[in-house]
């Protein structure tokens, strides 16, 4: 019998079958998409996919991507097809050996001494060795706010204790790397440019690349804006590791930063940190002073090469701006990064629920144009925010910022965009090099 079915219902079947053989494509993809792996560096049959882009040096590189197991179901599965996509050669060290997202995930600590696995910062990885994942609980699953001191989070106190061993286990099992590249869960690593810039340098020396932090008198490079190793620096590192490895284990106990440690251990073996800010970068795009300087630079003619603190959509925005990039033999730069991923979402209007971080409070306003005012009298404002207790903060740089409830903020384009203009169009991008 026939029948006729209303235009809503004829659209609302007509989605339905569209979902349907999404989900058909889906389920074959994943049944045979590539996915085969083999032992501790994942590739794809042994080669990357086709459409990736030809990158010289890539096959000379060893990708070390560091998590945990309170955060990997959340953070890993976006580099699937985002970072580890194109790459040869990777492993991904944690506190628990699974798969997730057909990643492979291995157990960095495995091998760690048993007085090591009695100690309180072992808590958490004895319990998920003898009950598995879903011992977990919603307090060892939390986000916690980062401090000048880390975190006090089970799964923070665990993390120090992975980086020497990270190092050791990744140079046995890929000892014919030139450079080896270290990131975390929540970085995204721009390859072109990161191929870029170490073409530049002579891998048969004892390199290490990092976004310079400092703790007392220790300066190292921050872990989670991705540094960079060479494979005498690795091989330095190791030898001396093993001739007192107690000794190291002590240092990893009095510190509350595996980084750190390392930086410790990289300084007593002779290597010197080369300081690689503002390329290698510890916050996301969004949170950028677009315009201003530290340390006698000012990123905008850079290349930008990292990012950290990244939730998986804002990693998932970044390779499309990193894979869309087609501007022959030129870097994307910090400036391409403004007018890329800033520039387009600073909006005419101000943004209700939004907070782009102007840092420098004024006063108490009755209304948010009382607040635009107080920023446009001041002739080198470029940005201003309302904040939920009428608190009014002006900002001299240009930040994009965020989503946040009761906050509104506005952004004074004409004077943004003068100031972009005159940094000018970097006819030469700046390359970090000692």
């Amino acid at each position: 019998m026939l029948f006729s079915l209303s235009p809503r219902a004829a659209r609302r079947l007509y989605i339905f079958a569209s979902l349907l053989l999404l989900l058909d494509l889906y389920a074959l993809y994943a049944r045979y998409g590539p996915r085969h792996h083999n032992g501790l560096m994942y590739s794809i049959n042994g080669q990357i996919p086709t459409d990736c882009p030809q990158l010289p040096g890539l096959s000379e590189v060893m990708l070390v991507l560091k998590t945990g197991v309170t955060e990997a179901h959340d953070k890993l599965p976006i580099h699937r097809n985002t970072t580890l996509r194109c790459i040869p050669n990777y492993v991904v060290w944690s506190d628990f050996s699974e798969e997730i997202a057909d990643i492979p995930v291995h157990d960095v600590l495995y091998n760690e001494s048993a007085t090591l696995h009695q100690l309180p910062d072992f808590k958490l990885y004895t319990k998920v060795q003898t009950h598995g994942r879903d011992a977990l609980t919603p307090s060892d699953l939390g986000e916690e706010i980062s401090t000048p001191f880390g975190k006090s989070s089970p799964g923070w106190k665990l993390d120090k204790w992975k980086f020497l061993p990270m190092i050791e286990h990744t140079l046995a099992h890929n000892p014919a790397a030139k450079w080896y590249v270290f990131m975390e869960a929540d970085t995204y690593v721009l390859w072109p440019n990161m191929l870029s810039w170490l073409a530049k340098f002579d891998p048969a020396q004892p390199w290490y690349l990092g976004n310079q932090m400092q703790i007392r008198d220790v300066v190292f490079a921050h872990g989670g804006s991705g540094f960079v190793l060479s494979r005498p620096a690795m091989e330095a590192a190791v030898s001396l590791l093993a001739e007192k490895r107690e000794h190291w284990d002590k240092i990893t106990r009095q510190e509350w930063a595996g980084d750190c440690v390392l930086g410790i251990l990289l300084k007593e073996a002779g290597i010197k940190l080369t300081w690689a800010w503002p390329m290698l970068q510890i916050a996301p795009p969004k949170e950028l002073d677009n315009f201003g300087s530290n340390y006698g630079r000012t990123p905008w003619c850079y290349p930008a090469v990292s990012f950290h603190h990244l939730k998986p959509r804002e990693i998932r925005e970044l390779n499309w701006v990193d894979r869309m990039w087609t501007v022959e033999g030129a870097p994307l730069l910090y400036r391409d990064v403004f007018w890329q991923l800033a520039w387009p979402k600073m909006t005419v209007e101000p943004a209700e629920h939004w907070d782009n971080q102007s840092g420098e409070e004024k006063k108490i306003v009755g209304t948010l144009e009382e607040c635009r005012k107080m920023c446009e009298e001041d002739t080198h404002c470029l940005q201003y925010v309302m904040k939920p207790d009428g608190m009014c903060a002006i900002g001299r740089d240009a930040r994009l910022g965020d989503k946040s409830k009761s906050f509104t903020s506005g952004w004074m384009l004409d004077r943004i965009e003068a100031t972009a203009k005159t940094l000018g169009n970097c006819p030469r991008p700046h390359w970090i090099l000692k």
